[in-house]
């Protein structure tokens, strides 16, 4: 691709888990200066220019080349907002932009990862902890096996819930009274944070598309 002349930034923001009281103020200022701003449908709704103020705007969809597109056709008169929920270097479109744009073009602004909010909810240091996603891929058995005293936190989707995941662990050697801290819509008002057994989660309600936090 090419990019001569471009003299202006991306400026990937994280805007944290949900809700605004977890957006640093860089990222706001940032924002709310946006001429090209791109994110999620839901991240516009909340973000984006009321009244248009000729701000330029790019939904994220599947079509990501026409996002790179966009981005790169902006660049040539503003810099371009791009915003990621969570934390732009945990799973988000920073890697895409990465390998569309040179590195001296873009300014990384982090925030408030959903994982790192699920940890402080439980009041648990996170420094040694082993971080894996199952959302929409699942991670090699060798990053599951049980260790003694071992800390894990996982991204989930769908598919991989708190009831499929569990079976998971235990197959992979975690005791079956291993705490299993159950964590979804991080940072909104209807936030629900529990906490069982890893072999309970087979007959207690499943939670989709949220954190868990297992503890050996």
């Amino acid at each position: 691709m090419e990019h001569t002349g471009v003299v202006h930034q991306i400026i990937v923001a994280g805007i944290g888990p949900g809700n605004p009281d977890y957006l640093v103020p860089a990222a706001c200022k940032a924002i709310a200066g946006a001429k090209a701003l791109v994110g999620g449908r839901r991240a516009l709704a909340q973000y984006a220019a009321s009244d248009g103020a000729g701000q330029h705007i790019m939904a994220v969809t599947r079509d990501i080349e026409a996002v790179m597109a966009f981005i790169q056709e902006e660049l040539h008169e503003c810099d371009v907002v791009v915003m990621v929920s969570g934390d732009p270097g945990y799973y988000s479109l920073l890697d895409a932009i990465k390998r569309k744009f040179p590195s001296e073009c873009i300014r990384v602004i982090p925030g408030i990862s959903a994982m790192q909010l699920a940890f402080a909810r439980m009041n648990l240091p996170w420094h040694d902890a082993r971080l894996v996603s199952f959302h929409g891929r699942q991670p090699e058995r060798s990053a599951l096996l049980y260790q003694k005293g071992a800390v894990m936190g996982m991204l989930t989707d769908a598919k991989f819930t708190s009831r499929t995941i569990p079976l998971i662990l235990m197959e992979c050697g975690w005791p079956g009274d291993a705490k299993l801290h159950i964590c979804t819509r991080l940072s909104y008002d209807d936030e629900k944070v529990v906490t069982i057994r890893l072999r309970e989660a087979e007959n207690y309600p499943e939670a989709k598309n949220g954190i868990l936090l297992v503890e050996g």
